[in-house]
């Protein structure tokens, strides 16, 4: 069975930090790319950075670039979303997804790529 859950969103001030999770079971994370996307409500789903397999290569939003950091730790099968100075465009419900196709040393923000998808986790940066 294989699954991808998110964890770590909350209710955070303008330049705050969070550290998003994403948890994978039934398959090894660090084969395959993994994207961060986001949702905010009346928008369309966008993506936020991505990774590929092997860490190759990683990108990154502009509007994100140089705040958020991707990163992987393969003994926990996990990949993380590093936000810093988070700002009230930054709210959204953030998703982790992956491509199911197989490793890759590219990644992109194309949302018909990934077809594993976690069910979300809610950032609200608010004062």
């Amino acid at each position: 069975q294989v699954q991808l859950v998110e964890s770590g969103g909350g209710l955070v001030q303008p330049g705050g930090s969070l550290r998003l999770s994403c948890a994978a079971s039934g398959f090894t994370l660090d084969k395959y790319v993994v994207g961060w996307f986001r949702q905010a409500p009346g928008k369309e789903r966008e993506g936020v950075s991505c990774i590929s397999s092997n860490d190759v290569m990683t990108h990154y939003a502009d509007s994100v670039k140089g705040r958020f950091t991707i990163s992987r730790d393969n003994e926990k099968n996990m990949v993380y979303l590093q936000m810093n100075g988070l700002e009230p465009e930054d709210t959204a419900v953030y998703y982790c997804a992956t491509d199911p196709l197989g490793p890759s040393m590219y990644c992109n923000f194309n949302y018909y790529s990934y077809g594993y998808w976690g069910q979300g986790t809610q950032v609200t940066v608010s004062s």
